[in-house]
C-alpha cells in the first residue's frame, strides 16, 4: 500500500505540474500561446478558458477525496491532451518530438490507475 501511495503521489504531482505549467501561458495570453493556438485554428477566447480548465482539473486531482470530481477531472485533462495532439498532427503533421507526449500519457495513466486502486482499497476498508 505504501508503494502504491508513493507511485500515486509522484505520478499525480508530475502530471499536475505539467498541466499547471502548460496552463500559465494560456491564462496570461502570452504571445507564444496565442500564436500556437491560433495556428491550430482555435479562437483567442479559447486560450484562457482552456488554461483555467487545466488549473481546475489539476487542483481536483491533487485534493484527497473528491472521487467523482476526480473522475471528471481526469477525463477532461485526458480529452485536452488527446485534442492537443490530434490538432497538432492534423494541422502540422507528425513531428518525432511529439513522442514526449507518450511519457505524459504514461504518467497520466499511472496517476489514474493508482488513484482508482487506492480508492478501491479505501472503499473495501469501509465496507
Amino acid at each position: 500500500m505504501k508503494k502504491d501511495k508513493i507511485i500515486y503521489w509522484t505520478s499525480t504531482g508530475l502530471f499536475a505540474a505539467f498541466m499547471l505549467f502548460s496552463a500559465i501561458p494560456d491564462l496570461l495570453m502570452s504571445a507564444d500561446a496565442v500564436k500556437f493556438i491560433g495556428d491550430l485554428g482555435y479562437p483567442d477566447y479559447f486560450i484562457p478558458f482552456i488554461g483555467f480548465a487545466k488549473i481546475l482539473g489539476s487542483i481536483a486531482i491533487l485534493i484527497p477525496g473528491l472521487n467523482k470530481l476526480k473522475e471528471w477531472a481526469y477525463a477532461g485533462l485526458t480529452f485536452d491532451l488527446i485534442g492537443a495532439v490530434y490538432s497538432i498532427v492534423a494541422k502540422q503533421g507528425f513531428d518525432p518530438g511529439m513522442l514526449v507526449m507518450v511519457l505524459v500519457f504514461a504518467v497520466l495513466a499511472a496517476s489514474y490507475y493508482y488513484n482508482t486502486k487506492l480508492h478501491s482499497a479505501r472503499f473495501k476498508e469501509v465496507h
